[in-house]
């Protein structure tokens, strides 16, 4: 009896009635997936709609000054020398006249817009070409020193300081040159 349930399991098989089941695939994820996947359709494109359309960003005059922006002049100044452009920082505080005679980095006393970059390289080729001059007065009159060069020099050099430039004082002081 054993042996009869056997052939019998056997042609039932060969005859199609017992199959695996079916295996359906899904190539396509459902929204719930995309979402918690991190697709947001809707949102990227959003942002890319928005990043093609760039506006201005409204920026009061001090703003644009504390950026370093100077506000354009009132008159159109095509002629400006690099002398009118250390007078100016002069009179705005932002470099002064050393008692040294060179001119000193007072930006922090600078009373309307900043040092800007070619302001520090200006006061730098100035400060050179001081030092060179000094250098070459040492050569035509070889037996004053140098710092009686300099001291002499700048009394002569202090009577052209603008009126109202920035100048330190024998005490080490700073004040407005009076006119």
């Amino acid at each position: 009896m054993k042996h009869r349930g056997l052939p019998l399991l056997a042609v039932l098989a060969a005859s199609g009635c017992i199959s695996a089941p079916e295996i359906v695939m899904v190539d396509r994820a459902t929204a719930l997936e995309e979402q918690a996947s991190g697709s947001f359709r809707d949102v990227e494109q959003r942002l890319a709609r928005a990043a093609m359309n760039p506006t201005p960003v409204p920026l009061t005059p001090n703003q644009l000054e504390e950026l370093g922006m100077q506000p354009p002049p009132l008159v159109e100044n095509l002629g400006r020398t690099q002398a009118d452009r250390v007078d100016e920082l002069l009179r705005r505080h932002c470099v002064g006249e050393g008692k040294d005679g060179l001119l000193a980095d007072t930006r922090r006393r600078c009373q309307t817009g900043r040092l800007m970059p070619d302001d520090v390289a200006l006061v730098e080729r100035v400060n050179r070409a001081r030092l060179q001059l000094w250098k070459w007065m040492g050569t035509v009159r070889p037996g004053v020193p140098e710092e009686t060069l300099r001291q002499n020099w700048r009394k002569v050099h202090a009577e052209g300081v603008v009126c109202g430039g920035w100048v330190e004082a024998a005490d080490g002081t700073w004040g407005e040159k009076k006119c």
